[in-house]
């Protein structure tokens, strides 16, 4: 981000003599009018302007994060599929400056030549993913994607169910990280059976995050996001409201949040209204979005 800059014209005191406090010295021969009508318009400058490229087939390109880097194989109206070096792809929002190109911050956009698409169904998923042609039902893999309680399973039902489907892979839930460890002892990872588990408020210091470290083993992923609940994974405009609201400790979370953002009934009936308000990835937070793609990735390998 460009910042103002000292100005130039301002020149250094004369060897030996040190100016006083908020006094400005001019150098010889220079008048006060030198600086211009405007003594500030050299530290108001405007803020570079991020370039747009064309998504074009083979473009290699870097997201923002530095997490994923790939050629371009495709681009619709509101994403870019992109495939790395090993094969996978992966489905990103052409949102602004969210690409690097050869070391510059870049804004993907859809190439003036691309065509609308005219597919005979929908050609992506609600997590982004370009849908598989319709096949019949897979088998179930062994490996298995645990998540904490019933709403973060609706929740990845909702946005990356059919991915799931497709790749043969079932999503239980625990019903709280405190039972992973007889989950494991019953049925643990082994030679083609990985596990994957998505944790909340894994973060340093957490019960979550000390249960996790005690459950490390070959064949077993554990990641996680930093909300207390799943809830906060959905981005509050979604729901109408400018942010999740705090919570004292020692009162129930999600009772909590109804009341501080005024809701009536249930949290059951909350949630519902919540996960009926989303309905792409785009609707969930970032930090939930990538771990979700990892833990996939994981037990489909």
């Amino acid at each position: 981000m460009a910042s103002g800059k000292r100005d130039s014209s301002r020149r250094a005191a004369p060897r030996g003599v040190r100016p006083g406090p908020g006094t400005i010295r001019y150098g010889p021969g220079m008048r006060s009018h030198d600086y211009g009508g405007d003594v500030l318009a050299a530290g108001r400058r405007k803020r570079p302007q991020i370039p747009q490229l064309e998504a074009e087939p083979g473009l290699v390109v870097e997201d923002i994060e530095g997490r994923f880097c790939g050629a371009v194989v495709s681009c619709d109206k509101g994403a870019v599929t992109l495939e790395d070096r090993h094969g996978r792809r992966r489905v990103f929002p052409l949102n602004p400056a969210a690409f690097m190109f050869e070391g510059r911050a870049v804004t993907l956009v859809r190439p003036a030549t691309a065509g609308p698409p005219v597919p005979s169904r929908p050609t992506r998923t609600a997590s982004g993913s370009v849908a598989a042609p319709q096949t019949r039902a897979r088998v179930a893999r062994a490996s298995r994607i645990y998540v904490e309680g019933r709403h973060d399973a609706d929740l990845v039902e909702k946005i990356w169910g059919d991915d799931l489907r497709d790749v043969g892979v079932v999503v239980e839930y625990l019903e709280g990280v405190d039972h992973l460890p007889e989950i494991l002892a019953v049925s643990p990872p082994g030679d083609g059976r990985r596990l994957g588990v998505l944790v909340d408020h894994l973060v340093p210091g957490s019960k979550e995050s000390r249960i996790a470290a005690g459950l490390a083993q070959p064949g077993l992923l554990i990641v996680g996001h930093p909300y207390i609940d799943i809830w906060q994974a959905v981005k509050p405009s979604v729901v109408g409201i400018t942010r999740w609201p705090d919570v004292p400790r020692g009162q129930p979370w999600k009772e909590g949040v109804l009341q501080g953002i005024g809701w009536t009934g249930s949290t059951a009936a909350a949630w519902q209204r919540i996960l009926g308000s989303v309905h792409t990835f785009a609707d969930l937070e970032p930090e939930l979005l990538g771990r979700v793609e990892e833990l996939i990735d994981f037990v489909t390998v």
